[in-house]
């Protein structure tokens, strides 16, 4: 037996009147998806708890079966992880994203976050800031690592308390005044600019016509977690397929092998294919789960690119579900296929929600009485509500942990 699983980040939505009141999963050509919802037992999932945030390290981890009140601590240290950085019990990881404000206000507090991506940054551009900041704002407790593109990682050992961090995908437009955490941080960050603003890879990016990477934004702080393993817990020889470093940590952590794709991007340029043709290789290599994460949707909504969404989510059905169906379909072996985005990123609200999504589990060879459009509406519409992502595994495999 076979178990796929491909995450649409953030493809579920609201209806947006430039679709004629569709959502994008509605607009989007998916032939591949709606095929097999059709026989596939549909339904919607919470995979997020009430009172907590509606990140993607929260909602994968319940995906992959991991209830995120227990094991759920930050999204930063998952991706040091991915990234091979060592942590000790001391110490604690913060998301560390470059990103662009606005060139208006004397003080930095009256400026507005424009871009929590700088305009998805190059790597190499990236890397050259972070190690900038690095030489300027580390010290033997602190130290700040490149990752991909506008997400990056600062590690400090035994820090300053903290509270609350706002996530910059959360006030696109809006000032940066109320939502700096408290200190030292805020004055990190505001030094930061600074160093960053007048930087030669900013400077060319701005004659380029593009955004300037001109500061950082710390949020999602966390110690080291402890997942159990994936493979012990389920009796499956498990791999894990994504362009971002929070999903690639998750897999590590449970003891998953994390297949790197080249070109995948984590936009809606991704290389689909490629994830598609690793995938398959897993397979063919006596893999008997593959967990493919695809975050084009996730970026999508939270830059307001409607007509990308929609792409993405017809690319993530012919170029990936599409072709691994194929596969399996002619391996003459028993296959089980879920498919769901771990959240919501709604176009009009450009950050995540808790909303439940829709979910379907199709099984090769078994007709369950699913829907004709994979899509918010219809999968609301069978009315089979799962309030807790963590047990979806359980259904779908038909095992018990």
């Amino acid at each position: 037996m076979k178990y796929f699983v491909l995450i649409p980040d953030g493809m579920a939505d609201e209806k947006i009147p430039a679709l004629g009141n569709r959502t994008p999963m509605e607009a989007a050509e998916k032939p591949m998806m709606d095929r097999l919802a059709k026989d596939a037992l549909v339904g919607t999932v919470s995979n997020v708890p009430e009172g907590m945030v509606p990140e993607s390290d929260t909602a994968n981890m319940a995906i992959l079966s991991f209830n995120p009140r227990i094991y759920s601590k930050g999204r930063s240290p998952l991706e040091a992880v991915s990234m091979g950085l060592e942590m000790s019990p001391d110490d604690t990881a913060y998301r560390c994203n470059v990103v662009t404000l606005s060139d208006e206000g004397e003080d930095y507090d009256d400026k507005i976050m424009l871009d929590h991506s700088a305009d998805e940054i190059s790597t190499p551009e990236a890397a050259e800031l972070i190690a900038a900041l690095e030489e300027k704002l580390g010290n033997d407790t602190r130290w700040f690592y490149p990752g991909v593109s506008y997400r990056h990682c600062m590690i400090w050992h035994n820090p300053p308390e903290y509270g609350n961090f706002s996530r910059p995908h959360d006030f696109p437009g809006k000032g940066v005044r109320g939502n700096l955490p408290v200190e030292p941080y805020a004055s990190l960050i505001r030094k930061s600019y600074d160093i960053l603003n007048r930087h030669p890879v900013n400077e060319a990016r701005r004659a380029r016509g593009l955004r300037p990477a001109n500061s950082i934004w710390l949020w999602s702080p966390g110690a080291k977690p402890a997942l159990s393993s994936f493979s012990d817990k389920w009796g499956l020889d498990a791999s894990v397929i994504s362009a971002v470093d929070l999903i690639k940590g998750i897999g590590i952590c449970a003891g998953m092998e994390s297949i790197d794709v080249p070109g995948a991007t984590g936009n809606y340029k991704t290389n689909y294919k490629g994830k598609a043709d690793a995938a398959i290789d897993a397979f063919r290599r006596g893999k008997e789960l593959v967990y493919v994460h695809v975050e084009a949707p996730d970026e999508c909504g939270h830059r307001a690119e409607l007509e990308n969404k929609v792409y993405s989510i017809g690319a993530i059905s012919e170029k990936i579900l599409r072709p691994v169906v194929e596969y399996l379909d002619s391996c003459g072996e028993e296959y089980s296929v879920m498919l769901l985005p771990d959240h919501p990123t709604p176009i009009c609200r450009r950050t995540h929600t808790l909303d439940p999504v829709p979910f379907m589990i199709y099984r090769s060879g078994k007709k369950d009485d699913g829907v004709s459009c994979f899509c918010e509406k219809e999968a609301g519409a069978k009315k089979y509500y799962i309030p807790h992502g963590y047990t979806l595994m359980s259904l779908f495999t038909g095992k018990n942990p």
